[in-house]
């Protein structure tokens, strides 16, 4: 019977051996790790700025609705109910500020609901006083900082009063019975310092968080005839161009600080701004 053991050599070319197949099992084991991580961040930082500027471009496309300025054929000139309006002390002379890294837009974004979510109406008016009766009292039209309204997305008051369900004007709407009403209200979006893309609403809860890690925000306006503008009254169109990064930097990637960007580009329509007002 052949009782010959395992030499010393031969058990450290096998530790040996064990020793190189395991470091090559961990260092595929770390490479398909860290991808996951780096692939991760990625699809979170895509979903994070997809679903910011979705919600952006929802709002922006709304700028304007509730007739807030309008186009008088007759004069040839814009002319408004509301502007220059006040909100917590903040004057906005213009319903779409055209600035290069943020926006501000003025327009009835918010539909008025009851706490049962069923939408609130115009059930009588009178036309004297002049007031309107809603079909459900709200709160929403309470002090300085929400006392403005669009009765249809047709017309803008001032509710200069309320009692109940009976909201008195600063003047006499047209026909409103059965109408829906939307609160009008201002909209910022921009990045902040920490490179957080926020929405503020100058009203309640401030500078909303929307975004992590977005290092610009851009905007480029244009006119009905395709060309660059400044002028909010002229605008009938944008394009927004956000440019967001991973959390954290990938150390396999040289470029960039070793973070990974991505660059989003829309155009967005504005239904309720020059042709849509009247300009010829």
């Amino acid at each position: 019977m052949n009782r010959r053991g395992v030499t010393l050599i031969e058990l450290l070319v096998a530790l040996l051996i064990s020793a190189i197949l395991i470091a090559g099992i961990y260092r595929t084991f770390i490479s398909t790790q860290r991808s996951y991580v780096v692939q991760d961040q990625v699809v979170e930082m895509q979903q994070n700025v997809r679903s910011a500027i979705n919600m952006m471009m929802r709002e922006i496309r709304m700028v304007n609705f509730g007739r807030i300025v309008s186009f008088d054929e007759s004069s040839g000139t814009y002319v408004s109910q509301l502007l220059p309006i006040d909100v917590s002390g903040k004057v906005f002379s213009n319903v779409l500020t055209t600035n290069a890294n943020e926006i501000i837009i003025i327009g009835g974004f918010e539909q008025v609901r009851n706490n049962a979510g069923t939408p609130i109406t115009v059930v009588s008016f009178n036309p004297g006083v002049p007031s309107i009766t809603l079909s459900h009292a709200t709160n929403e039209f309470d002090g300085v900082n929400s006392q403005f309204l669009s009765i249809g997305g047709e017309e803008s008051f001032v509710v200069q009063n309320r009692a109940g369900a009976t909201l008195t004007l600063d003047r006499a709407p047209t026909s409103p019975i059965g109408h829906f009403i939307f609160k009008i209200h201002a909209i910022r979006y921009y990045v902040d310092n920490k490179n957080i893309l926020r929405r503020d609403a100058f009203t309640g809860s401030r500078n909303q968080p929307l975004a992590d890690n977005i290092e610009s925000l851009q905007f480029q306006y244009f006119n009905a005839t395709g060309a660059q503008t400044l002028i909010p009254n002229s605008t009938v169109s944008l394009q927004v161009t956000i440019t967001a990064r991973t959390k954290d930097p990938d150390p396999t990637y040289s470029s960039d600080g070793g973070f990974r960007r991505r660059q989003i580009v829309s155009n967005i329509q504005l239904r309720n701004m020059g042709r849509g007002m009247g300009v010829p």
